[in-house]
């Protein structure tokens, strides 16, 4: 981490320095702007991501939109086909360069550009879900590798205008990826197997190749 990443805790003190980042990117003018939130899985990414979105959506109607990177991933049909069900969540199982692609024409047109969302209880994405207005000013995304250390996970990193780390304790966030699983309907032993396995593997793959972020967040439980 270089000297340059701002460190903040959340929720606490550290929020208004969040929103206040996340506001100056969205009235910075111009073109649209990127604010990506990176972490290992159940870290708090998609809480802090809609967190965010609300906020700024209540003082500033319309000019914010959610876009998860989870929508990337590819279908269960592909990873059946692949034999790659089982590391479900790992790098090569999204379309790692058509959310680059998509965030390159999101910041490249004012448009109205359509975006996927990704569904936890079918575990499989819905196009066109997310709709980017020309009145959206400020795209936030959230996802497991948009710091990754890794091609094409780079370029993902140098389309967004910042990029934030957030960090959990790694029990506390195993704890809660296990009620994750469970609460979507996996056997207790799928999902102990899930969270200590394959996710777990990623989590350290994340940490292992992490790029440089602008804000570092210790989420404090």
């Amino acid at each position: 981490m270089s000297v340059g990443t701002e460190r903040v805790e959340w929720p606490g003190a550290g929020s208004d320095v969040l929103l206040e980042r996340a506001t100056r990117l969205l009235e910075a003018g111009g073109r649209r702007h990127l604010l990506g939130i990176a972490g290992a899985p159940a870290s708090g990414k998609s809480t802090l991501a809609a967190e965010l979105v609300a906020e700024l959506g209540g003082s500033h109607p319309g000019r914010v939109a959610l876009l998860g990177m989870d929508a990337f991933h590819l279908a269960q049909v592909i990873l059946d086909r692949r034999g790659q069900a089982e590391i479900k969540g790992a790098p090569v199982t999204f379309d790692a360069v058509g959310y680059l692609r998509l965030l390159e024409r999101i910041t490249g047109t004012d448009e109205t550009v359509y975006a996927p969302v990704f569904d936890r209880g079918i575990e499989d994405s819905i196009a066109h879900a997310v709709e980017i207005t020309p009145q959206t000013s400020l795209i936030i995304t959230e996802g497991n590798y948009l710091l990754l250390d890794d091609e094409p996970w780079r370029q993902v990193r140098r389309a967004l205008d910042e990029a934030w780390f957030i960090e959990l304790d790694e029990a506390v966030r195993q704890q809660r990826l296990l009620q994750r699983h469970l609460s979507f309907g996996h056997e207790p032993g799928e999902a102990r197997e899930r969270t200590y396995g394959s996710d777990q593997r990623n989590a350290e793959l994340i940490n292992a190749k992490l790029l440089t972020p602008d804000v570092w967040i210790k989420h404090v439980s």
